[in-house]
């Protein structure tokens, strides 16, 4: 092979690279404003706002518990206005829901969260779990369409004793 055509197969090996990242890199998810809608979710129950809580969701949004009781694993569809009525609803402590390990994936419009999150009554540990979101983009705004959870009182890592 002569060497012109190798240096030639170089340069358009390492263009290709250089395109193929930068177009990667434009495909990256929006990660700051996505997480940034579930964290103006958890602050809002911490301040007992039910209005911030609300805007957050886009108004058929959906929660659903996976959960398992005695063994048993079910499914528990909850109406989001129930939760966001019971977050502006005076309570004692505050709602803490203190979340890690968030992984997020995106395609243009549609993006998820996966995280896992230690619920906290005040100073009280509660409970733990991973909430999964579904978030949608509509104009400008992401929206929250889907809230699933697990909940467990048991193998948790910051739980009391463990």
């Amino acid at each position: 092979m002569p060497l012109r055509f190798c240096r030639l197969l170089l340069v358009a090996l390492i263009i290709s690279l250089v395109a193929a990242d930068a177009a990667h890199a434009q495909a990256a998810p929006d990660r700051e404003a996505i997480l940034g809608v579930v964290r103006r979710l958890f602050d809002g129950m911490r301040a007992g706002d039910s209005a911030a809580v609300r805007a957050v969701f886009h108004p058929r949004a959906a929660f659903i518990g996976a959960l398992e009781r005695e063994g048993t694993a079910s499914v528990k569809f909850e109406d989001p206005e129930g939760f966001i009525k019971a977050v502006g609803s005076p309570h004692e402590q505050v709602w803490d829901e203190r979340t890690r390990n968030e992984v997020v994936h995106q395609d243009g419009t549609l993006a998820s969260v996966w995280m896992d999150y230690s619920f906290y009554l005040g100073d009280k540990f509660s409970h733990c779990g991973v909430d999964a979101f579904l978030l949608a983009r509509e104009s400008a705004d992401w929206k929250i369409v889907t809230l699933a959870d697990t909940r467990r009182r048991q193998g948790c890592p910051d739980q009391p004793g463990s």
